[in-house]
C-alpha cells in the first residue's frame, strides 16, 4: 500500500518557526517531526510513500531525500509556492499514488498509532474513506464527526458526541477525483461521502497529538526528552 504524508502546509499557527523551516521539519526530543512518521512505516513494511511539497519544500526533500536512508522509497508530489490544500494535495498526487486505496498521514501530528494495522483494513467496496478518529484534545473540544458502530457521520449541532480525526487515513481516488478547481479542501468532500453511508472509521486511545502551535511544539518536546531521560 502506497502512503501519502501531507507535508506542503504553510504552518501560519507557527510562525515564526515556520518562516524558515517548513513544519515537518521543526523538532521535537532531538528528531524532526516527518522523521517519526517515516521511521514507523519503514518498521511496519509500508515503504512505498509520497510526500507533498509548496512552503520550503526543498527543504524537506533535501532532508529525507529518496528515502533510501529510512529504508524507503520517497517520490515527490511538487505543489507550488502557495500549495493545493488538503484536497487539492491528494488529488495533484493520484499519478504516483495509483488505483489502489492508498493511506494519507497528516505530517504535522505525534502519534503512538500502528500504521500497520490500518494497511491491512479492506475498505468496502462502497466506501471512499476509513478514518482514524481520536479523543477531543484540549484545543478542540467539540471534536468533528461522530463514530458509530465503525460508520462515520457528520451530525455536527445534533448533539452526539463527536471524536476528532486524527488526520489518518485509508482513501480511494474517486473522493477527490474530478474536482474543477486545483486547489480545494478535503473536509466538504467527506461530509458529503459521510451523509452517504460511504466512510468507515475507527477510534484511537493512544497517544495522538497535534502539533499546531510552538506551545504545543514546545510541551511536546519537553515531554519526549523528560521520557528519554
Amino acid at each position: 500500500m502506497k502512503v501519502m504524508i501531507l507535508a506542503a502546509g504553510r504552518g501560519e499557527r507557527m510562525r515564526p518557526l515556520t518562516d524558515s523551516t517548513p513544519k515537518p521539519l521543526l523538532q521535537v526530543g532531538g528528531e524532526c517531526l516527518i522523521d517519526f512518521h517515516l521511521k514507523r512505516l519503514a518498521a511496519t513494511g509500508l515503504t512505498d510513500i509520497v510526500i507533498n511539497l509548496a512552503h520550503l519544500g526543498a527543504k524537506i526533500e533535501q532532508h529525507v531525500g529518496d528515502g533510501s536512508g529510512y529504508g524507503l522509497r520517497v517520490r515527490y508530489s511538487r505543489e507550488g509556492v502557495k500549495g493545493l490544500e488538503t484536497g487539492g494535495g491528494i488529488a495533484h498526487a493520484l499519478p504516483l499514488l495509483g488505483p489502489g486505496p492508498f493511506m494519507v498521514v497528516n505530517g504535522d501530528v505525534y502519534t503512538d498509532y500502528d500504521f500497520g494495522k490500518l494497511s491491512d483494513k479492506r475498505l468496502a467496496e462502497q466506501d471512499l474513506a476509513h478514518l482514524v478518529m481520536v479523543d477531543n484534545p484540549v484545543q478542540h473540544p467539540e471534536g468533528d464527526f461522530v463514530l458509530d458502530k465503525g460508520r462515520i457521520h457528520d451530525a455536527s449541532g445534533q448533539g452526539n458526541v463527536q471524536l476528532t480525526y486524527s488526520g489518518i487515513g485509508l482513501y480511494r481516488a474517486g473522493l477527490v477525483a474530478g474536482q474543477t478547481s486545483p486547489a480545494f479542501p478535503l473536509a466538504p468532500l467527506l461530509r458529503n461521502a459521510m451523509r452517504a453511508g460511504r466512510v468507515a472509521g475507527e477510534h484511537h486511545a493512544g497517544e495522538w497529538q497535534d502539533i499546531g502551535t510552538p506551545e504545543r511544539l514546545a510541551e511536546l518536546d519537553r515531554s519526549l526528552r523528560a521520557a528519554s531521560g
